[in-house]
């Protein structure tokens, strides 16, 4: 596994990261790791996203299984306005 160095840490935010991770009761070195998964977007996870994307768009455009007349948003709109 590669090792990351980081130099010229401002104070304040390494101030910030040991508070942090002592406040979980972890390592800075484990909070940092954990921060980098959490936030940078790997390879693997664009393709889950975009698999996702395509999965959810399949459902938007399947047509709704529901028959019927019903009234588009803005009928129900104006219907409720005249009360």
């Amino acid at each position: 596994m590669p090792t990351l160095y980081v130099e010229n840490v401002p104070s304040d935010l390494y101030e910030a990261l040991r508070k942090r991770a002592q406040s979980k009761r972890k390592s800075i070195a484990a909070e940092v790791l954990e921060l980098l998964q959490d936030h940078v977007v790997t390879e693997d996870e664009i393709k889950r996203r975009k698999k996702i994307f395509g999965e959810l768009q399949e459902i938007r455009l399947k047509p709704s299984p529901r028959k019927g007349p019903f009234p588009s948003a803005e009928e129900m709109l104006r219907e409720d306005r005249e009360r």
